[in-house]
């Protein structure tokens, strides 16, 4: 099975990775693991104040220390283990690549706010809902 796993290097993603690990029962057998994070853009408007290029320097460092910790956490559990960072909004980017990619499983964790929390701040976890077309599993 192919399997995203969306990850931001928050606590509720390590939760999430952890949970997995910790529960072989919801995916058994071998599969291969796909780990996600996405940076922002930079907007027209920022490169006249900041250095495009020191701004994408600083994100690639801050995505590859989310990246190494979920390649270090998968070779201890023996996960066959793919990474990638991509740029942009995360939510379409991640519904974007698991539809792409055409993943068994997107697995995400989730803040587990409240449904008016949600509605009113907006949540990627609801906005990766409505663009995906895999089935996705949220862990809180």
């Amino acid at each position: 099975m192919k399997v995203l796993l969306a990850v931001d290097g928050s606590i509720y993603s390590k939760r999430m990775v952890t949970y997995l690990a910790a529960h072989d029962e919801l995916l058994r057998g071998d599969h291969d693991y796909t780990a996600l994070t996405v940076v922002p853009g930079i907007t027209l408007n920022a490169e006249v104040y900041v250095d495009p290029e020191q701004v994408r320097k600083l994100h690639r460092e801050q995505a590859e220390a989310i990246l190494r910790t979920v390649r270090a956490f998968a070779e201890q559990n023996r996960w066959t283990l793919s990474c990638m960072t991509l740029e942009g909004d995360p939510a379409t980017t991640i519904a974007e690549q698991a539809n792409a990619g055409h993943y068994d499983l997107l697995v995400m964790g989730s803040h587990g706010r409240s449904p008016l929390v949600g509605l009113v701040l907006g949540s990627v976890a609801n906005r990766v809902l409505a663009q995906c077309r895999s089935p996705v599993l949220l862990i809180r």
